[in-house]
């Protein structure tokens, strides 16, 4: 029966969309889709014009292997063609290419004994490298798997790839052929430096190595950090190789070209799930990306036997993993508030199966990466999940975007608090600004707020803040204040007795300084040191609560950005309520007449950072030492540090102060600038 008229039109449809994607991958190296919608639509196509073998056509995509050659790069006709791998995608689909190959062999028993080479399937771009007498002469890309382009220009920067093979005994005329790749490392440090200078990114490593192989300017490719595995022999003139696959990767080896160190020989089709299964557990810790590993007939001879179909070997094939990229669509985009009160955009997908799971969320990263890859609602995009990798917006389908889309901007306020979002000038991420009010930010406030060196509320620690939060017991710093003995002995693990010590905790933290306090309430880039300035400068909380950013400047330590981040943070109401409430509780220190600030002493005007332990003081106690002779402690080493103090164990200050050339003191020659 021949094929309807709707058949017909599919197939061609199957086939325009495929050499459309085998443009934008060969020519622009430029993905639009991901690998698995490829396969699909390869396969459909494939299955139909098996059904409909009339309707099959020598320019069909199956007929071919990749895409034709760019007119920029000079055309190399493969002597022996570049073909590529049929595909399984499953246990079973595996079996059956086993069958074929043991009953084409005659093999008995369900060939238990066949051995086949197996190796991870890289993700990269396919080569050709030609040596003749040892040195090589040409590169070529695969191609449509006939004629390819020559990048010798280009391969010669790849130092991986030697120039002239080592020993001796190789054929005349050797081709050889593997996968050039950009390991991942490599991969993400190029984007970083691509993105810190305005440039455009690669979108993954496999793009990233078929863009820099065909560059005109072979700087540019010297340029990208590119390495290759060779996998197979093409032409061999003049010589001899081994008998058997394995053998032959082997003797490349020897001469001196880089094989992937993964490779293996198995048995039978077991042995090939077995290794399958090895290497997927390995995925995500080599250093390099693939997408499925490849089982070859070890035996040249049965090779021989086996032959070819119009673009594949009969005697190898493909075992792809479950696809870590697949399309779906953008119902939403939500903002999430973190602990740290970075908001964060969130797309919510339609469900979709990628990496082994269901995935419905993903994250955009940041606004500017939002904006950057233009991600909408009602967007198709890829979605990428690799190993125990958060799902992330690969890119999108711009070619299949709704009409009357929008793109996303920053909320003004929080979604959680209602608080102010800020975003400083030059920063990727956006912070909300209602820290200890925000049940976002809440748990990690809060343990802030009762560590050692702020209100210093021993016994209450991480657990049981996390318990309270989780209840919704605790929603304020001062619902602390109001736990009671009989509360705190009824949970897990307290008892009676660490309840009342608890109890008495935190009725003496009360008692506090207000530079304990400052600290305590979590002000962005307000440390220690920052909080004992402005308690020091200001006298009481009041005029803290007053001042504007042209008196903060004023405070040693204090900087434009830090006063900002002051104001921002007492401007909100919330935050002021929660001062009130805590000072209502009790809480409460003595103030200090600022004129009665040391101003004049031996370490007026010097600048001190400690480090290490100190012999017979605590560093609380340095400081407080060097504090009352008018000096001035900060937590980082830099050119404006004067002295480092340096105990035992000083460790990365106290060698960036030798690379500044800043004065190490010990505490006996802190003591010595104190004498007269």
């Amino acid at each position: 029966m021949g094929a309807s008229a709707t058949i017909r039109a599919r197939v061609e449809s199957l086939r325009d969309e495929i050499r459309y994607h085998n443009y934008r991958y060969h020519t622009l190296d430029d993905i639009e889709i991901p690998d698995a919608e490829y396969d699909r639509l390869m396969r459909e196509l494939q299955d139909l014009e098996k059904q409909y073998p009339d309707l099959v056509t020598v320019d069909s995509p199956t007929q071919r292997v990749g895409a034709e050659p760019s007119e920029a790069l000079k055309s190399v006709r493969h002597r022996l063609p570049m073909l590529s791998l049929d595909n399984v995608f499953s246990e079973d689909e595996l079996r059956e290419f086993h069958r074929r190959v043991a009953e084409k062999l005659e093999f008995e028993d369900g060939a238990l004994d066949l051995q086949y080479a197996a190796e991870p399937k890289l993700d990269g771009a396919a080569v050709s490298l030609l040596y003749e007498h040892g040195i090589l002469v040409r590169a070529a890309t695969r191609g449509d798997g006939t004629t390819g382009e020559d990048i010798t220009h280009n391969v010669r920067t790849i130092e991986s790839i030697p120039l002239r093979l080592l020993g001796n005994g190789y054929p005349e005329a050797l081709e050889v052929r593997g996968e050039v790749f950009m390991p991942r490392a490599g991969f993400e440090a190029y984007n970083k430096q691509a993105r810190a200078a305005g440039e455009k990114t690669f979108v993954n490593p496999r793009n990233a190595a078929a863009g820099s192989l065909r560059q005109l300017d072979p700087k540019l490719t010297a340029e990208r950090p590119l390495d290759m595995y060779v996998y197979s022999v093409g032409l061999v003139e003049g010589g001899n190789l081994p008998d058997r696959h394995s053998e032959i990767i082997e003797q490349l080896q020897a001469w001196g070209l880089k094989t992937c160190p993964e490779r293996g020989v198995v048995r039978g089709v077991d042995g090939c799930l077995a290794y399958y299964e090895a290497i997927g557990k390995k995925r995500d810790s080599l250093g390099y990306d693939i997408d499925g590993v490849v089982y070859k007939v070890d035996s040249l001879a049965m090779q021989r036997e086996l032959g070819f179909v119009a673009r594949a070997p009969r005697w190898a094939v493909a075992h792809k993993f479950p696809a870590q990229e697949e399309l779906t669509t953008v119902v939403d985009v939500e903002f999430q508030v973190g602990r740290t009160g970075a908001v964060t955009p969130v797309a919510r997908l339609e469900p979709v199966f990628v990496g082994g799971v269901t995935v419905s969320n993903a994250t955009l990263h940041n606004i500017d990466e939002l904006h950057r890859k233009d991600v909408r609602v009602g967007d198709t995009v890829i979605v990428r999940r690799a190993g125990d990798v958060i799902p992330e917006v690969v890119s999108v389908v711009t070619s299949r975007r709704p009409r009357k889309t929008k793109p996303v901007s920053l909320p003004k306020r929080c979604p959680v608090c209602d608080s102010h979002v800020v975003r400083e000038d030059g920063e990727a991420v956006a912070r909300c600004t209602g820290g200890l009010f925000c049940k976002a930010q809440r748990t990690e406030a809060l343990k802030h707020f009762v560590s050692r060196r702020a209100m210093d509320i021993e016994g209450l620690g991480a657990r049981l803040i996390e318990q309270f939060v989780e209840e919704n017991r605790i929603k304020s710093p001062s619902d602390i204040f109001e736990l009671s003995k009989e509360e705190l002995a009824e949970r897990e693990r307290m008892g009676e007795k660490s309840a009342e010590n608890l109890v008495r905790a935190i009725e003496a933290s009360k008692a506090t300084s207000l530079s304990r306090f400052l600290y305590a309430l979590g002000i962005r880039e307000v440390g220690e040191a920052t909080a004992h300035n402005l308690a020091s400068y200001f006298g009481n909380l009041p005029a803290i609560l007053e001042a504007g950013a042209e008196e903060l400047v004023k405070v040693p330590d204090v900087g434009p950005i830090v006063a900002k981040r002051i104001r921002e943070f007492l401007r909100e109401e919330h935050n002021l309520e929660v001062i009130r409430q805590l000072q209502d509780h009790g809480v409460h220190w003595q103030d200090t007449d600022p004129s009665m600030v040391a101003e004049e002493g031996p370490f007026t005007g010097k600048t001190f950072v400690i480090t290490g332990t100190l012999p017979g003081i605590t560093r609380d106690e340095a400081k407080a030492l060097i504090q009352k002779n008018g000096g001035k402690v900060t937590g980082t080493v830099s050119r404006k540090t004067s002295y480092l103090l340096a105990g035992e164990k000083a460790g990365s200050k106290l060698t960036k102060a030798q690379q500044l050339e800043v004065e190490v003191l010990d505490l006996d020659g802190l003591r010595a600038l104190l004498k007269p």
